[in-house]
């Protein structure tokens, strides 16, 4: 079964690179793992659509509302480590996908 992800920072623009790279490295472990970037004004959009709400960790501020609608989705929701955005880790967020399953 196909884990769908959703990746959310301010504008979509950091996210989709990180997403991008997610990808990448999903395809090479041979994950089956389906990751969107989007701005945090689209979360609400999504959360019907989604296994896994990731939250980049320059919107620490509004983690606490972002993982109630998550939780009320049925959502699993995490905060991306800093270490794994700021260097665009694609394999460590694919690790910690994996680990949130």
């Amino acid at each position: 079964m196909t884990k769908k992800v959703l990746l959310v920072c301010g504008t979509g623009a950091s996210s989709g690179f990180m997403a991008a790279n997610a990808r990448k490295a999903a395809k090479k472990l041979g994950e089956n793992i389906e990751i969107k970037a989007k701005s945090e004004s689209e979360i609400n959009d999504y959360l019907n659509e989604i296994d896994i709400l990731m939250v980049a960790p320059h919107l620490k501020y509004m983690l606490e509302e972002v993982k109630d609608a998550a939780d009320h989705a049925g959502v699993k929701s995490v905060m991306i480590p800093q270490k794994v955005y700021g260097a665009l880790d694609g394999k460590g967020l694919v690790a910690l996908i994996k680990e949130l399953d």
